[in-house]
């Protein structure tokens, strides 16, 4: 089945391909200039830090659903083993595997493809069982540091969360960045809070994942117009679902990741923030989220901090 003719014009209009050169594999976080760094430092007022990263668990946020999303499963590979020799010093190491897009993540931009191709036109072939991904993978953003921005749709709307069937829409994001007092500008990261969160918080993790609201297919054209550097929601499938389009799956990732070259994060824990930002009635912060630098990854955990 072929993408649909409404797909193809906002992938027109968003498309970022050889923007920043033909050999580029960053994308939108090439927003993210040193003057904008310098002016993100000066977002912080109190120097409150805020976590925004679930933990590593096995009880985690997947449910079984996406094959191969394993929730970490922790193991001790030595309990104070004294490796030198009796009556020395001992250590206890551990190891962990889990899929990279298990917990609190960002995307690569090799995430997803379509129509056989990735980012700036390369060929989603570039993606192999041996390598990963030959180009784009999650080791070639390098510093994520920029002005945070939260649109917190849910409380701009007098809502704990939004409803599972709600698609946040450009005309939303809009009312919360006038509830927020902020305007969004180029090299912001933006995260967008829905209140799904709770739900996974409260012990429900079937409740949290499907339907889920998300954003709608109509907003990479809001983001694109603003030289967003990268996006992330609390929620598991960061697009509504199931989508708004019948039939039509993960269009939103394919125009963010694809067309515009721009990071999505998803799981982001933004409870704590959206309290943080109420009381002081500040909806810009300074943002630290680092990819762990996985060779060929096409996704990454993160543990990003919202310095107020």
């Amino acid at each position: 089945m072929s993408l649909p003719p409404e797909f193809h014009e906002i992938a027109k209009r968003v498309n970022n391909w050889g923007r920043w050169g033909a050999g580029d594999e960053r994308g939108t976080l090439n927003h993210i200039s040193d003057e904008v760094v310098r002016e993100a430092a000066g977002a912080i007022r109190s120097g409150l830090r805020v976590p925004l990263a679930l933990p590593l668990q096995q009880d985690g946020v997947q449910t079984g659903v996406i094959p191969g999303r394993v929730n970490p499963l922790h193991t001790m590979v030595q309990i104070n083993q004294e490796i030198f020799g009796p009556g020395t010093i001992a250590c206890s190491d551990d190891a962990v595997t889990f899929g990279l897009q298990a917990a609190t993540h960002w995307d690569a931009l090799t995430h997803v493809s379509h129509s056989g191709k990735i980012y700036n036109g390369r060929p989603a072939a570039t993606i192999t069982a041996h390598g990963g991904a030959e180009f784009s993978g999650i080791d070639k953003p390098g510093h994520i540091v920029s002005r945070g921005v939260l649109l917190d749709v849910a409380r701009a709307k007098g809502l704990d969360r939004l409803a599972g069937g709600h698609a946040v829409t450009p005309e939303d994001l809009a009312e919360a960045e006038e509830f927020a007092g902020v305007t969004v500008r180029a090299g912001d990261i933006v995260v967008v809070r829905t209140g799904q969160m709770q739900v996974y918080l409260a012990g429900d993790k079937h409740g949290y994942g499907y339907p889920s609201p998300g954003l709608s297919v109509r907003t990479p054209e809001w983001f694109h117009a603003r030289d967003v550097a990268a996006v992330a929601n609390d929620t598991l499938t960061f697009e509504i679902f199931p989508p708004e389009i019948e039939d039509l799956w993960l269009p939103v990732h394919a125009l963010d990741l694809v067309e515009m070259g721009m990071l999505q994060g998803q799981n982001w824990n933004l409870e704590a923030l959206s309290a943080a930002c109420a009381e002081a009635s500040r909806y810009a912060f300074l943002l630290s989220a680092m990819p762990e630098p996985f060779v060929g990854g096409t996704g990454t955990p993160v543990a990003p901090v919202a310095v107020l």
